[in-house]
């Protein structure tokens, strides 16, 4: 998060993911068992991401009083901004969250649950230059907005919405975190699919959003739509269901077993890879996507 060197993403693109869990450290050596993603702090208040807030070592040696007294108020406002920062991040949903790197390059967040009957589940987030904006467009295509747009520490302001269907995604307005750094492989996502009952609502709906995303020249598509059938169960809700990237679908099926995880899906074949549907160690569900180009 903080220091990133992520790239900035267009409004509409799918920018990050994360998993509320009810427990993170076992989310840890699942996702770190299968996709071999390394973990550390979201927490602005770890000192390894204050680096760029204030100069721990205080006025230089030698300085003379006039530079010394600049530094010094400088390092003591940089510190209260980071205390109010902190204390903000103590009360957002992101506290206690873990960050997950793959390769050194930030991929996804696994964030403790606060309240045992909230669902467990991956959301995606969209980016967009201003979720406050974003969030009137929602309510006016039909949508609700389900949490408010907050700040996230000094990351960037999130809300969640929910289209007409009740499928619920995530906005992201970047602050120090843009999002998804480095590029789509193994290990990290590659697509998020919208299962959907009323496909007619929403191929209304998210064009209205995220036109130049889905539609605009030479753009990469990472976001696709499904609709629920008869052969789903009837109490599947709409929701996304998001992809991550791997080499082999049968291989990571047999590492999803063994570390505790379920397949909801064996591997089928559909226009962007082969896919098969799977839940964690603690329910939940996400996909394996293997490309038809082996990325």
């Amino acid at each position: 998060m903080a220091g990133s060197d992520s790239a900035a993403f267009a409004e509409g693109v799918p920018c990050w993911i994360d998993a509320q869990l009810p427990d993170v450290e076992a989310g840890k050596r699942f996702y770190g068992g299968l996709f071999g993603w390394t973990f550390d702090s979201a927490d602005p208040a770890d000192p390894a991401d204050l680096t760029d807030l204030t100069d721990p070592a205080g006025p230089s040696e030698g300085a003379a009083p006039s530079e010394a007294g600049a530094e010094a108020g400088a390092g003591t406002r940089a510190g209260t901004r980071a205390e109010a920062e902190a204390a903000q991040w103590a009360d957002s949903p992101y506290a206690g969250a873990v960050r997950a790197r793959l390769g050194g390059e930030p991929v996804a967040a696994l964030v403790p649950k606060r309240d045992g009957r909230m669902p467990t589940v991956w959301t995606v987030w969209f980016a967009t230059p201003d979720a406050h904006d974003m969030a009137d467009r929602i309510r006016k295509g039909g949508g609700q907005i389900v949490t408010t747009p907050v700040p996230v520490g000094p990351y960037g302001i999130g809300a969640l919405a929910a289209d007409p269907e009740g499928a619920v995604f995530g906005l992201w307005e970047a602050g120090t975190h843009p999002g998804f750094g480095g590029s789509r492989g193994t290990g990290t996502f590659s697509w998020v699919e919208l299962y959907s009952r009323d496909t007619a609502t929403a191929d209304a709906f998210y064009p209205g959003l995220f036109r130049e995303a889905l539609f605009g020249p030479g753009v990469t598509r990472e976001f696709g739509r499904a609709h629920i059938s008869d052969v789903y169960p009837a109490e599947m809700p709409p929701h996304f269901l998001v992809h991550f990237g791997v080499q082999d679908c049968e291989a990571a099926l047999g590492a999803v077993a063994r570390l505790g995880g379920r397949v909801q899906a064996p591997p089928f074949d559909t226009s962007y890879g082969r896919v098969a549907v799977v839940s964690d160690n603690q329910g939940a569900s996400f996909a394996l996507l293997q490309r038809r180009d082996g990325g």
